[in-house]
């Protein structure tokens, strides 16, 4: 991977990280230098980034101190979500939603235009970018 890539995956993540970025933003970015998908891990608290050839890069952002409730509550998610849509909710504040929500990670899909939301047991919520259908 080239050492620009991973300058700018670095950057968006602790730009993003710390609510400087809105989601738009982040995707456009990611995509302009290829990663093809990235997936935040909330238990481990890093977020892997995907490229075409395979390589991958993970950039450790620390966990946080926010529980995961067991149950996945979908209807909270989304307002997490839409929240982040209309630019009234920043990453960090999103983290916590989302756990509380009892989201434990996501994968961001660029090729396919939407993001795979999980819970403890599996559940899954898709959410389609904006525009997308």
């Amino acid at each position: 991977m080239e050492n620009s890539v991973l300058q700018t995956i670095e950057a968006v993540a602790h730009d993003s990280y710390a609510g400087k970025l809105t989601f738009g933003h982040v995707v456009g970015s990611l995509m302009a230098v290829g990663v093809e998908s990235y997936f935040a891990d909330y238990r481990a608290g890093n977020t892997s980034y995907y490229m075409a050839d395979g390589s991958v890069h993970v950039v450790a952002l620390g966990k946080k101190d926010h529980p995961i409730p067991m149950a996945f509550d979908a209807g909270a998610l989304v307002e997490a979500i839409r929240g982040a849509q209309r630019d009234e909710v920043r990453y960090p504040e999103f983290i916590r939603l989302s756990m509380e929500a009892g989201c434990v990670g996501y994968i961001v899909w660029m090729a396919g235009r939407h993001v795979s939301y999980f819970g403890h047991a599996g559940e899954v919520h898709v959410e389609r970018f904006p525009g997308a259908d």
